[in-house]
């Protein structure tokens, strides 16, 4: 394997378990200190950097190609975490104090950027789903967070509740992330 290949490989399975994990302990953090804080939205802010690239890494290194919808859906979810990225920073300038008082002041944008995450998530899980490269496990884990955030939208669920989905889509992300890193895939990379 080429040595360019095995360091993306490293780096794409690092941040697939880091990013992930830190952005639990984030969620864990805000529903414990009852809202934002500068500390939770700093560990949110580096969760969050380089979620808009992760799945981008994982469709580089997928063998077979995940083909468009694989690098549709990761498009659309990276421009979805490029801008919750921004929203984490725009929250710690502000000093906005919860999640419901941010809400408002993102309005209808943050909806897009939302159904971006979640039909970019969606495909790309389908597109890996189908390529039967990952662990069927994982993809279902990451995918299953994307449609628990979906429905508790739609039944106007509290926006607290929301982390229940991320958490499930974020131990999708951590075992995809495992398995790159110790050859756990279907076909070798």
């Amino acid at each position: 394997m080429p040595k360019a290949r095995t360091l993306l490989k490293i780096l794409v399975g690092v941040c697939a378990i880091v990013a992930p994990a830190l952005h639990s302990t984030s969620d864990i953090l805000e529903w414990y200190q009852h809202g934002l804080t500068p500390s939770q939205l700093w560990l949110s802010y580096i969760a969050f950097l380089p979620m808009p690239w992760l799945l981008f890494g994982i469709c580089f290194l997928h063998e077979p190609k995940l083909g468009i919808l694989g690098f549709v859906g990761a498009l659309l979810y990276g421009l979805a975490f490029t801008y919750f990225t921004h929203t984490t920073l725009y929250a710690l300038a502000e000093k906005i104090p919860s999640y419901p008082a941010l809400w408002p002041r993102l309005g209808w944008l943050y909806t897009v950027y939302g159904t971006f995450m979640i039909y970019g998530a969606l495909l790309f899980a389908w597109s890996a789903w189908r390529a039967a490269w990952l662990p069927r496990f994982s993809v279902l884990l990451f995918s299953s967070g994307i449609a628990i955030n979906l429905l508790l939208w739609l039944f106007g669920a509290p926006d607290s509740w929301q982390t229940i989905g991320s958490a499930v889509r974020n131990m999708g992300l951590i075992s995809i992330g495992h398995a790159i890193l110790f050859n756990r895939t279907r076909r070798p990379i």
